[in-house]
């Protein structure tokens, strides 16, 4: 099973992935969270990328799509992938690249979560830099902007669904696992 997460900052996309991963036994695959390890341990990509993650920045196409590249491929039972991609360009470069190797995408799942419980989330949280009032708003905008129109391109080529991710934890993980369960028996029936 091969599971995307797509939802703005602060839509659980983590929390909802860690559910996954676990109930399916499949990898969950954060990119915000490797981001987030390489500036932690200073690495080169650490270095590069700070500066995008501390400004609310999307962190350039190629760079993510090579820290993922092998965690993608070592996932041999599935994965949940959570924060990428987060543009139409990075899914259809890397459509590419895991349609040639049988490991692409096989549901995008949207969280949808209204705007003022995002920032509330957001701003709940204090992570740092990334969570600042200013950053925050930053980052809801470039995921209007360059995120959203990711809703249309899975819609148009893998099983899309959205769930009400206001709801609880709990509530969420439950309407995603009941729709890949549907899913499952569909596929299997065709």
């Amino acid at each position: 099973m091969r599971l995307l997460l797509i939802g703005a900052p602060g839509a659980g996309k983590g929390t909802q992935a860690e559910r996954l991963a676990a109930r399916f036994g499949i990898a969950h695959i954060s990119s915000g969270d490797l981001l987030r390890q390489h500036v932690r341990d200073q690495t080169s990509l650490g270095q590069t990328v700070k500066s995008y993650v501390d400004n609310g920045d999307l962190v350039p196409d190629g760079v993510v799509m090579d820290m993922l590249r092998k965690p993608v491929l070592a996932a041999a039972s599935g994965y949940v992938l959570d924060g990428f991609p987060r543009t139409v360009e990075q899914a259809t470069e890397s459509y590419a690249v895991v349609r040639a190797l049988g490991v692409e995408v096989q549901a995008a799942i949207h969280l949808d979560v209204p705007r003022e419980e995002l920032v509330r989330r957001l701003l709940a949280r204090g992570r740092g830099s990334e969570d600042a009032e200013a950053v925050v708003e930053h980052r809801l905008q470039v995921y209007l902007e360059r995120t959203v129109p990711l809703l249309e391109y899975y819609a148009g080529r893998e099983w899309m669904f959205t769930v009400d991710g206001a709801q609880s934890a709990d509530a969420v993980h439950e309407d995603i696992v009941g729709r890949i369960q549907k899913l499952a028996a569909f596929t299997a029936s065709t």
